[in-house]
């Protein structure tokens, strides 16, 4: 599933701890945008590695789970790449919400690059994880309940995981909900909130919901909208023909 990736990206920490790095500004500047120029984030993700390796400051390793995330959903070709990629992600923001415990950001870092490494790994397989990816996600939405990223990770963790370990559809619709009350252009939380309600039998509201997506017209980050959203809005458009 690519809900999760939906997600994501144009994060970062406090404003001042984003203008002591010129490549966490870029980072986070390139997350809205990076459909322009997908090399840019191999490029990027080598200088932030080597950046946190000699200066390990928050703002450094959040850019680096932040880039990490965003190569291993873009530009990693082989499922070990991606799990390479979201296993350095998790290893920055861990080290990230040691130092900064009170960072939301931190903390939705983990748990996403902890979830999309299960996701990769297969869900029934990596149930071990379930724990942190919850434990993070709760975490970063009591530091800052207005996080509307934070609300697609949470709403994806229910929706994909099996009732019979937690997963609970009404608490996925509930979340994607709130994220959308808070900000009604993230694209992303109207896919997960679109799969959940098929996964419900409510194919109406979720073709509403899909067809949001594509009329959108100023997305609030437009490289998630041109490089994932739309198009897994208009795939799951397209499953739904000749369902009621």
């Amino acid at each position: 599933m690519r809900a999760l990736a939906a997600i994501i990206l144009g994060l970062g920490t406090a404003a001042g701890a984003w203008a002591q790095s010129p490549l966490a500004a870029e980072v986070r500047a390139l997350a809205t945008r990076y459909h322009e120029d997908p090399a840019r984030i191999d490029t990027l993700r080598a200088a932030v590695t080597e950046a946190a390796r000699s200066d390990p400051h928050v703002d450094n390793l959040l850019a680096l789970a932040q880039i990490a995330f965003l190569y291993g959903d873009v530009r990693a070709k082989t499922s070990e790449e991606k799990l390479e990629a979201y296993e350095q992600g998790r290893q920055a923001a861990k080290r990230a919400a040691d130092a900064a415990p009170k960072n939301a950001r931190a903390h939705f870092w983990y748990a996403t690059n902890a979830g999309r490494w299960g996701q990769t790994k297969g869900v029934l397989r990596s149930l071990f994880l379930l724990p942190e990816v919850k434990r993070g996600m709760e975490t970063a939405l009591e530091l800052d309940p207005r996080f509307p990223q934070a609300y697609v990770l949470a709403g994806t963790v229910y929706y994909e995981v099996p009732g019979l370990f937690g997963g609970d559809l009404e608490k996925s619709e509930a979340l994607f909900r709130k994220g959308l009350e808070i900000d009604a252009r993230f694209t992303g939380l109207r896919v997960g909130l679109a799969r959940t309600l098929v996964k419900r039998g409510r194919i109406a509201e979720a073709r509403r919901e899909l067809q949001a997506v594509l009329d959108e017209k100023a997305p609030s980050n437009v490289a998630d909208w041109t490089l994932k959203d739309s198009g897994e809005a208009r795939a799951l458009l397209e499953s739904l023909k000749g369902r009621s």
